[in-house]
């Protein structure tokens, strides 16, 4: 009977970071400024390769389909932080911290799989450049974008089938700043040896597979970009995947580094703190990456804005 009793839970809360008031004005006006740049940041990144021509290849396609992905990444967990820092009220119905999950766990994978492509997309564009355009043809690029969603939507939707077999206590207080996947395993009241089986096992097909695949990729390139003889070959070789490779850095490097600490400290609001890194502080500095170290980017945004003036 009770176990009847807790899968009738209709509510969690979501603890955040801090429940001093006075640091809440603080971490409202951080978290809205650090969401308002990820928004403005992305969105010109997609207005430029829309807007011009010279822009319509493969890596800008899959440049604008990433800021989108990126815009709705962060937009599953902040803007229900912001209101939940506003309002003082930190209660999230069960029926959206499921949705809440799923939708993060789509944009998470979408982010994994589309920097995978885009590895490979440079890795043709370096390493068989005279193929490059009959490769990379629209419809291949569009079918990769294609296949990542239904990838991640697939397993987005398996890991949200697994949670809600799982029951859970009448009050359950979540350590995070949204639903996080291993968080409301962590805090099933039922056995969740098989949820563990498929988190892991999913981790590793669904997220190693695409990250060898990135290694593999650039340790080709960077073969290739060995063998050219002249120094402004090379320059202009590595040039090319350069804001690419920092983006990929930036994303495993602080995706793996938040697991493999919170695994090692165990401590439920070091992982929240950590988590801000790659669900908010990196989709906010991809556009600087790109349009910082992209000529092309840069010349498509100030053609963009000298034709609106």
């Amino acid at each position: 009977m009770e176990l009847e009793n807790d899968t009738q839970i209709s509510e969690f809360l979501l603890l955040g970071f801090s429940e001093e008031p006075e640091l809440q004005p603080f971490l409202f006006g951080l978290f809205l400024f650090m969401y308002l740049v990820t928004i403005l940041g992305n969105l010109l990144i997609i207005l430029a390769v829309s807007y011009d021509t010279h822009l319509h290849t493969p890596m800008y396609f899959f440049l604008a389909n990433l800021s989108f992905v990126d815009i709705c990444f962060t937009s599953t967990t902040v803007p229900r932080m912001l209101v939940n820092i506003q309002t003082q009220r930190k209660v999230i119905i069960y029926e959206s911290c499921i949705m809440q999950m799923y939708f993060f766990l789509l944009f998470a994978g979408l982010d994994n799989f589309l920097l995978s492509v885009m590895a490979y997309d440079r890795f043709v564009a370096i390493c068989h450049p005279l193929h490059y355009m009959v490769t990379m043809n629209p419809q291949l690029c569009g079918l990769l974008v294609l296949v990542s969603w239904i990838m991640s939507a697939l397993h987005s939707l398996l890991q949200t089938l697994m949670v809600l077999r799982l029951s859970f206590h009448t009050e359950v207080e979540i350590p995070h700043f949204f639903c996080e996947l291993n968080q409301m395993i962590q805090l099933a009241c039922s056995d969740t040896f098989l949820n563990n089986m498929v988190l892991y096992f999913a981790a590793m097909l669904l997220a190693g597979i695409p990250m060898a695949g990135v290694l593999y990729s650039y340790c080709k390139i960077v073969s290739s970009i060995r063998r050219i003889s002249s120094a402004q070959g090379k320059h202009k070789a590595f040039s090319t995947c350069a804001s690419h490779l920092s983006v990929v850095s930036l994303f495993y490097c602080t995706s793996l580094g938040v697991y493999l600490s919170s695994a090692a400290t165990q401590s439920s609001h070091s992982s929240a703190v950590a988590s801000v890194m790659y669900t908010v502080v990196t989709p906010m500095l991809n556009p600087f990456i790109y349009s910082l170290r992209n000529k092309d980017i840069k010349e498509a945004l100030s053609v963009f804005f000298r034709g609106k003036t």
